[in-house]
């Protein structure tokens, strides 16, 4: 569990962005708790301390900022860090999920060999911050689809005046560290 000062730390050292990227939205800036090694540290500590007895095979980090968390996690681990891109991104044969958007669809592809043949592989996806859930819910699905097993989706942020947390939760566990209302 994150004591209320690790969360304290961490949160401060998230910046505030105010009607980026358009009016009204209050963009949550993770590069200032990047370059604050203090947070970083503390962050990475929880999240080391919290999953170090999951039993994991692999971590999976959403393109792109679940790639900074995602990666250092599994080093710290000593797992796998498998990445999860946007169409197009991955130079080998995929699997792929489409999700829809306000407006369209999109899609994630993952390594057709992610999982280096481990069937059931136990897989904790992490990313910074859920809000709708429709990134983080099309990853679990390419997770299973490949065979793997999502144990757990960890987010640094939440948005929980959306629903994304509660979609997710239809298909595993969900833990954020700080929500926002």
């Amino acid at each position: 569990m994150l004591s209320s000062k690790e969360k304290q730390i961490i949160q401060t050292a998230i910046r505030d962005i105010h009607d980026f990227p358009e009016p009204g939205i209050v963009f949550k800036d993770i590069t200032t708790l990047l370059n604050n090694a203090d947070a970083y540290a503390t962050l990475m500590q929880h999240l080391k301390q919290r999953y170090e007895t999951y039993n994991l095979d692999f971590v999976a980090g959403i393109d792109a900022r679940g790639f900074i968390f995602g990666s250092a996690l599994a080093q710290m681990l000593h797992l796998g860090f498998v990445p999860i891109r946007k169409k197009g991104k991955l130079p080998h044969d995929t699997v792929s999920e489409s999700y829809d958007l306000e407006y369209g669809s999109d899609e994630v592809e993952i390594h057709i060999d992610a999982f280096r043949g481990i069937k059931n592989a136990k897989i904790l996806l992490i990313d910074d911050l859920i809000a709708t859930g429709g990134t983080a819910e099309a990853a679990v699905k390419l997770i299973q689809k490949s065979h793997g097993e999502c144990v757990e989706a960890c987010f640094i942020l939440g948005l929980d005046f959306l629903d994304g947390q509660q979609k997710i939760q239809e298909l595993t566990r969900v833990y954020t560290l700080i929500g926002i209302d």
